[in-house]
């Protein structure tokens, strides 16, 4: 089963925070803030779901989440 993929990450020139869908430019959403970002994932994603690559400011992955869980490919915690 295959899931959507999305990247949240810090746009350097605009200092917004920008979801954005794998293999697209354009973001599907912006937020002024970290925390107003992660706290609207599940609902930004869809019902359909998606996995999301949180970004920290220097750009390394901070972590992974994926909703509905119950998409989550693999059973580990983190």
């Amino acid at each position: 089963m295959s899931v959507d993929k999305y990247t949240l990450h810090k746009d350097q020139k605009s200092q917004k925070w920008r979801l954005e869908k794998e293999g697209s430019d354009r973001a599907k959403k912006t937020y002024e803030t970290k925390s107003e970002a992660v706290k609207d994932l599940r609902g930004a994603v869809g019902p359909s779901g998606g996995s999301v690559r949180i970004r920290k400011t220097d750009n390394t992955i901070q972590e992974e989440r994926t909703y509905p869980r119950s998409k989550d490919p693999k059973r580990s915690p983190g």
